[in-house]
């Protein structure tokens, strides 16, 4: 890995106290014990904002298992960002998890993380391509695809989610998977089996109301306005489908599951161009 990429990836993953993104990149510049480097780590580490780099359903339940064939998990060693399948051989998931290509996998089929079912299927990654026009500061422009190496075989654990035919609105009801901690408190509460949570989408005026200035037109809010309820950290890239079309890939969020404080997801509606026009680019 260059050292831009490094520091780009310390950019985007360290705006979140309860990110392992954010722990993982300071632990390798860490160990580059020959970079010279005029700015301190430490302060090169230090949260500006909040990304949901880690894995965190807040107030939801174990999903009936299978149910999501099209859920991904970015795997280093251990799940670090969510997915989701969107044909036979591409993934979506959003920027601010990007890793080196070669040494990132993707996990499909998979419910319980410590159980070898017999349904999983491990894809190395052949390509991974940010958004052009992603911000690491704002988090706009916050999506990726992932071409897998091969495509993947369909089966009732793993299959593609239909993209959307139409974008959002308030009101909406939807729901959020993904594995990683279910409550603040630490990794005592992390589960082994996929969690899912309902959530509506939320109004664009409360959406800009709770985070003025920060929301862009690719970006929407999905959630509960009183808090206790929530996709937070772990879970970034992860789906929001609502009727049957995945609409949102978690992003950030003030906090998790904090009251006035709704998640953030990427638009994808927003995208469908230039995901069509990448996918034809890269057959």
């Amino acid at each position: 890995m260059t050292l831009l990429a490094l520091l780009l990836m310390i950019g985007a993953a360290g705006k979140d106290t309860h990110t392992r993104i954010r722990s993982r990149a300071c632990a390798l510049l860490f160990q580059k014990k020959t970079l010279l480097l005029k700015i301190p780590l430490t302060q090169m580490c230090v949260p500006a904002a909040v990304p949901r780099g880690d894995g965190r359903i807040i107030g939801g339940q174990e999903c009936e298992p299978h149910s999501r064939p099209f859920m991904a998990s970015l795997n280093y060693g251990y799940h670090f960002c969510g997915g989701v399948l969107v044909n036979k051989q591409w993934v979506l998931s959003v920027a601010h998890c990007w890793y080196n290509p070669y040494a990132m996998q993707i996990m499909l089929g998979e419910h319980n993380v410590r159980v070898f079912e017999g349904t999983e299927q491990l894809m190395k990654t052949e390509n991974i391509i940010w958004h052009p026009s992603y911000d690491y500061q704002t988090l706009d422009f916050d999506i990726m695809l992932i071409k897998l190496f091969h495509p993947v075989e369909v089966t009732s654990a793993v299959a593609p989610i239909p993209l959307p035919t139409r974008c959002p609105t308030g009101g909406l009801p939807c729901s959020v998977s993904g594995w990683g901690y279910t409550a603040i408190d630490g990794a005592a509460n992390a589960p082994t089996r996929l969690q899912c949570l309902d959530v509506p989408i939320v109004d664009e005026q409360d959406c800009e109301d709770a985070y003025p200035g920060m929301i862009s037109r690719r970006m929407v809010c999905a959630g509960y306005m009183d808090g206790g309820r929530d996709a937070c950290n772990g879970d970034s890239g992860s789906p929001l489908v609502c009727a049957g079309e995945v609409q949102g890939l978690v992003s950030w969020g003030q906090g998790c599951a904090q009251p006035n404080y709704p998640g953030v997801y990427v638009k994808v509606c927003e995208f469908l161009p230039w995901i069509q026009d990448t996918l034809e680019a890269n057959p």
